[in-house]
């Protein structure tokens, strides 16, 4: 099944990173408008399967947006939720009388956007998109270094095969080079989230081992991991 596509708009360049970011995570494809004008041309253009819609924008608002979509034969059966700031009733049935199809209101988490979204839109995953690897990886628990093997990698964090004793929620320092990434050392800190080995092991199709919950990394990290799953994918 192929990506939708999801379009957001808004003026502040803060806030469409913001939700760009999210719905990278969800396993769309993104385009983006700063303004209702340029939202609708982009519609007309890409016709796309969501539309985020901020209320307040210079120019042609939220509101005239949306009943300009909406009044498009083309475009009017494409979900639009609009994005308020105050979420006061009288935006919200501004928006409702343009014709949105939900309100959301800033500021946003990822649970409450990703779930408006999803009630348009199945495609979106539940879960943060992984992958299947076999990545070498050093870790370090207890003031003791240790190796083991990464089987699938995510932006929030890893399962690593290991025949060792690991107690969940032990704190873990982990290190690991992924292939294309120009030899880059890729450092993250985080803790045991889940044991997989002895008594604990409940997914055979896994080697013995522990998943890894990411607390922190390196912006550069990020951006290494991101793309490496984006390439894989």
């Amino acid at each position: 099944m192929s990506k939708p596509v999801i379009l957001l708009v808004d003026d502040t360049r803060l806030f469409l990173t913001l939700e760009m970011e999210l719905l990278k995570q969800a396993g769309a494809n993104v385009i983006t408008a700063d303004g209702g004008c340029e939202a609708v041309a982009m519609a007309r253009r890409y016709r796309p399967d969501l539309i985020y819609l901020d209320f307040d924008m210079p120019g042609m608002s939220g509101p005239e947006c949306c009943a300009t979509l909406k009044a498009d034969p083309v475009l009017r059966r494409v979900p639009v939720i609009m994005v308020t700031t105050a979420g006061s009733d009288d935006d919200v049935a501004a928006a409702r009388s343009a014709g949105c199809d939900a309100c959301l209101s800033k500021p946003l988490d990822r649970a409450t956007f990703l779930e408006a979204g999803r009630r348009f839109l199945a495609q979106i995953d539940r879960r943060e998109m992984r992958i299947h690897c076999r990545i070498n990886v050093v870790f370090r628990m207890n003031y003791e270094n240790f190796s083991g093997t990464c089987n699938n990698l995510g932006m929030r964090g890893m399962y690593i095969g290991f025949d060792g004793d690991v107690v969940k929620g032990a704190p873990v320092e982990v290190s690991f080079i992924l292939s294309g990434s120009n030899s880059s050392l890729i450092e993250a800190w985080g803790k045991v989230a889940w044991v997989n080995s002895g008594e604990h092991r409940n997914k055979q199709d896994l080697p013995e081992g522990f998943g890894v919950e990411f607390l922190d990394m390196t912006e550069e990290s990020r951006v290494l991991i991101r793309n490496f799953i984006e390439n894989c994918s």
